[in-house]
């Protein structure tokens, strides 16, 4: 009898044991701890990265915008006629009311150059790839390729040999507009950059207005 009791007692010591040592792993969660951690750690990670996307997005965008250079070099397409009679001669000043691009609306700017030619509005897509450039202001005849005397009309296909922009040398374009009118080169201080652009071609005169 002695025995068994003694035997049953020690069942009972090892089974509490047992069961102490049980609630204490239950109790110890070092693999939770560390998931945390790292849950943590990948939050923080992409609330950063997406900072930096925002930050690298805004630094593209006004590197984009600081980058734009509308001047050139001032030569002229053989052939181009200066104007007998300009509205604004060559060194005067008005004022641009144009939006090709920004910082240039209300800007003063300095005539380089008056000729009387037809200018026109072309739609094209870049020989360097992209989304194609509707109504574009302005190429003037003599920057199209086999140009002749007569001008061309609205909805002519036409080759462009002008570099005003990147891609636009030897793209095809479509004639969206045509004018015969007196086309000037400018050089003015961009409204928004303080950028100082030089013989920018082209601005039309009606776009132009004198300087108040």
């Amino acid at each position: 009898m002695k025995k068994n009791k003694l035997i049953i007692g020690m069942l009972a010591l090892i089974t509490a044991l047992v069961l102490t040592a049980c609630g204490g792993n239950e109790e110890t969660t070092p693999n939770d701890d560390a998931n945390t951690g790292t849950e943590n750690a990948n939050e923080e990670g992409t609330e950063s990265k997406g900072n930096m996307d925002e930050e690298d997005s805004n630094s593209m965008e006004e590197m984009d915008h600081t980058g734009m250079d509308h001047s050139s070099s001032g030569e002229v397409p053989e052939g181009l006629v200066e104007a007998g009679n300009p509205t604004y001669p060559v060194g005067s000043e008005a004022t641009i009311n144009a939006d090709h691009m920004e910082g240039m609306d209300g800007a003063v700017a300095t005539i380089t150059g008056a000729f009387d030619t037809t200018v026109y509005m072309v739609s094209y897509t870049p020989t360097t790839g992209g989304d194609p450039v509707e109504d574009h202001k302005w190429v003037i005849h003599e920057e199209l390729e086999d140009a002749g005397e007569e001008p061309f009309k609205s909805g002519d296909e036409v080759v462009l040999n002008a570099d005003h922009m990147e891609g636009m040398d030897g793209a095809t374009a479509t004639i969206d507009s045509a004018e015969q009118t007196t086309v000037y080169m400018v050089s003015y201080t961009d409204t928004e950059t303080d950028q100082e652009v030089t013989d920018h071609k082209w601005v039309t005169e009606s776009e132009l207005s004198p300087v108040e």
